[in-house]
């Protein structure tokens, strides 16, 4: 293993602009790799959190879709409110949707739906806490409830038939 070198906390702000830009150019892991140095430095830093967690959960079309989900819901304690706690959880829960559409195959529209499910929970407790004049819950919930009218193929799981013999 490598001994990391540490990076100063004056080099932080422009870290996170980097991170940012490294998200923007879909190269989630070196985003999530500068995160690691901020934290690193500083780790209460709620932007390199947050950015952390959604390069994280940027990763989830490529693989592993178990292990980085616990890695983007380990981070959530961190976050500074409950909304932000809230907000962040839903996110988890609709990228992770829109990844198991991607992925497509078998059970992949009601796989989708229960986490569009869940994203869509938690969006609305995090509507019930927002700050005033924050309505990004809400822009989230409303890109949720489209997806799902506009894909009739993301849908509950249909009910099993009962096994039994007739007659019986």
């Amino acid at each position: 293993m490598h001994e990391l070198k540490p990076l100063s906390k004056e080099a932080i702000p422009a870290a996170l602009a980097k991170a940012e830009r490294y998200r923007l150019l879909n190269e989630s892991e070196m985003a999530e790799s500068i995160c690691e140095d901020i934290l690193g430095a500083d780790p209460d830093n709620q932007q390199a959190l947050v950015t952390r967690i959604l390069a994280i959960t940027d990763q989830f079309r490529h693989h592993g879709l178990g292990e980085h989900t616990a890695r983007a819901r380990a981070l959530i304690p961190r976050l500074g409110s409950d909304y932000e706690r809230i907000y962040y959880g839903a996110i988890i829960c609709e990228r992770r949707a829109h990844a198991h559409l991607a992925r497509g195959g078998p059970g992949a529209g009601p796989i989708a739906y229960d986490w569009f499910a869940d994203a869509m929970a938690l969006f609305e407790q995090a509507m019930a806490i927002r700050p005033p004049g924050n309505d990004d819950a809400v822009l989230r919930w409303n890109a949720c409830a489209r997806t799902l009218d506009r894909h009739p193929d993301i849908a509950p799981r249909a009910e099993e038939p009962a096994l039994g013999l007739v007659g019986e």
